[in-house]
């Protein structure tokens, strides 16, 4: 096994063709699986599986490939989970918006995160319960049967029993089998799940299965986190944001996103059960946080999408201020979820004037007083950042703020996620954790034990990799004058912003607007191509926050892939890590200034 399988949480975008993911890499095992070829050397040159961890990796292929093996099915009707009831909450979502009945049949017990009173009143979700001693197979039902089977047993799946799908679920998660070929249309549905409310089951946890595959054995029970641990990464997140609450760890960035919004959608729904939910979202943000804000919105009739411009030519202060007028007068609840610095411009509005807006005492038509708005910031460009204190500008409104642990906090090396609050967002915090739970999204302990070991340090790498971002954005303006960089000024910084990642759009030139934009990206993948062939550590992916080297994307086509495309950037952006040759690439930008941009 090469040994990034088990390390890394972001991959090769040079290798990866994201139509065939898992396909095309598994086809290429096959090969080598036919060919007794096992040396690591082979195995590191198949195509990447997916680009990003949380989506499924190598190990969890294999797994859900030798699976597939032992059940003589394709491995796309296998699908494995780190949460315990993800793929039962995939096939019910599916069958909420297809109008269908979902049947859930058990085996002994449900699992303990299974709350059928929440996810029938808060999701939506429609379902009966039947134990299995009670199962008549024979009594028709109309709509789509599941069959859950909790337990320790190594690939015990029951194909005997009439079900459409069947879930074994163990003590690191699920492993779901599209029994039912006629079902086939939901595999997307469950791997999308997959990709934007949870984690595909951990790398770790992958190989303590496959271990049990080979000898036969049950899986060794994963262990809770140590309390020391648990509390190591509680003091470290409480130093560095000043938060008065305990943060909530989650799988990942999107895993306590999600916990986030439904946390406050029930809240909304306990204490406004007739008033409508207004989440108000950039447009060009990060494409998972606005597709699953979509997904939400599309399940729940009381939750509506708004729009938020922010970026460029737009200001966040002013567009939200039009936009909370809006919701104010349609007497509905406010939610806004915005990033800090912004991705990928890194534009960081007045928070003065940002904290008045969020603050402004709104009326509905009726003239009473409207619902203040709850603020949610992604602060994953700059976990640093003080936010949360008493005598930050946020200190009266009411907010909580998340970080994606796969950037900074871990260093790249595990994709847990947390989430904070300042004091007047605090109550909010239970429900938050509710959601959590009820999705099974907690961090595992191996995520609590990397946290624990890579947040002391955190502080300082962010300082280190600013400075070598500063210096390379320095070097980019004195050699190419005409490229447009967004980055953070350095007044900004010295209030406690200090991101290092920053957006470069190249000079380009043509006769129209047309030429221009295709010209320029094309010189977009030039750039792109001399940096990683010239310098080992310089990799084409969607990285930030990691160890060593220097990371490189372009946003519309990797983490904006969900993103309307009228608002997808097609510009570079680059992440620089505290550990990285500025002088290498500095060289190499001048030759590709050289070679493609001076006259």
């Amino acid at each position: 096994m090469p040994s990034d399988w088990l390390k890394l949480t972001t991959h090769r975008l040079d290798i990866y063709d994201e139509a065939q993911a898992k396909e095309a890499f598994l086809d290429e095992f096959n090969k080598l699986y036919h060919a007794s070829d096992s040396s690591a050397e082979s195995l590191a040159t198949l195509p990447t599986a997916y680009d990003y961890i949380r989506l499924g990796h190598p190990l969890s292929s294999i797994l859900e490939w030798a699976i597939a093996q032992s059940l003589n099915i394709s491995p796309s009707h296998v699908i494995s989970f780190s949460s315990k009831i993800a793929p039962v909450l995939a096939i019910l979502r599916k069958n909420l918006l297809e109008k269908k009945a979902t049947r859930i049949a058990y085996w002994d017990k449900l699992p303990a995160c299974f709350d059928a009173e929440v996810l029938g009143n808060i999701y939506s979700y429609n379902f009966e319960l039947i134990q299995a001693s009670n199962w008549n197979q024979d009594e028709p039902f109309e709509g789509t049967t599941v069959y859950i089977k909790v337990g320790e047993e190594i690939l015990e799946f029951d194909t005997s029993r009439d079900a459409d799908f069947i879930v074994q679920i163990n003590s690191v998660g699920s492993i779901v089998v599209v029994k039912n070929r006629d079902f086939s249309s939901y595999i997307g549905e469950i791997q999308h799940v997959r990709r934007r409310e949870t984690i595909a089951i951990t790398p770790k946890n992958s190989v303590l299965i496959l271990n049990a595959l080979v000898d036969s054995e049950k899986i060794v029970l994963q262990e809770s986190a140590p309390v020391e641990q648990l509390e190591k990464v509680q003091n470290e997140i409480k130093i560095v944001t000043g938060s008065p609450t305990s943060a909530l760890l989650a799988s990942s960035g999107l895993s306590i996103q999600y916990a986030i919004t439904m946390g406050l959608v029930d809240y909304a729904k306990s204490h406004y059960p007739s008033k409508k939910v207004h989440l108000i979202i950039p447009t060009n943000c990060y494409g998972g946080t606005n597709d699953q804000a979509r997904r939400v919105a599309v399940c729940l009739p009381q939750v509506e999408i708004i729009d938020l411009l922010v970026d460029g030519e737009n200001n966040m202060v002013d567009s939200l201020d039009g936009v909370l007028e809006g919701t104010a007068l349609s007497d509905a609840i406010p939610l806004v979820i915005a990033e800090i610095p912004t991705n990928p411009r890194v534009e960081v509005p007045d928070m003065n004037q940002l904290a008045a807006i969020l603050k402004k005492v709104r009326y509905t038509v009726n003239g009473v007083e409207a619902i203040t708005p709850v603020f949610i910031l992604d602060q994953t460009f700059c976990p640093n950042t003080s936010f949360l204190r008493q005598d930050d500008e946020l200190a009266e409104v009411q907010t909580i703020a998340y970080v994606s642990g796969s950037k900074f906090p871990s260093g790249g090396l595990c994709t847990a996620g947390y989430a904070v609050s300042n004091v007047q967002g605090a109550h909010y915090m239970n429900r938050i954790a509710k959601h959590l739970k009820v999705c099974d999204n907690e961090a595992t302990s191996e995520q609590v034990k990397i946290l624990a070991e890579q947040m002391p340090t955190m502080n300082d790498r962010i300082i280190r990799a600013y400075l070598n971002t500063r210096a390379f954005v320095d070097a980019i303006q004195k050699i190419l004058p005409r490229a447009k960089i967004n980055f953070v000024e350095e007044t900004l910084a010295q209030r406690g912003f200090t991101p290092s990642v920053f957006s470069l759009d190249l000079p380009s030139k043509g006769t129209d607007f047309a030429e221009r934009e295709s010209y320029k990206r094309e010189l977009n993948h030039k750039l792109i191509t001399m940096m990683i062939s010239a310098i080992p550590d310089a990799k084409h992916c969607v990285s930030y926050g990691q160890l060593k080297g220097s990371y490189w994307t372009i946003p519309a086509t990797s983490t904006q892939g969900t993103t309307q495309e009228e608002h997808k950037d097609y510009i570079l952006r680059v992440s620089c890590s505290p550990d990285m040759d500025v002088d290498a690439h500095i060289r190499v930008l001048r030759e590709f200034a050289k070679k493609y941009i001076m006259d």
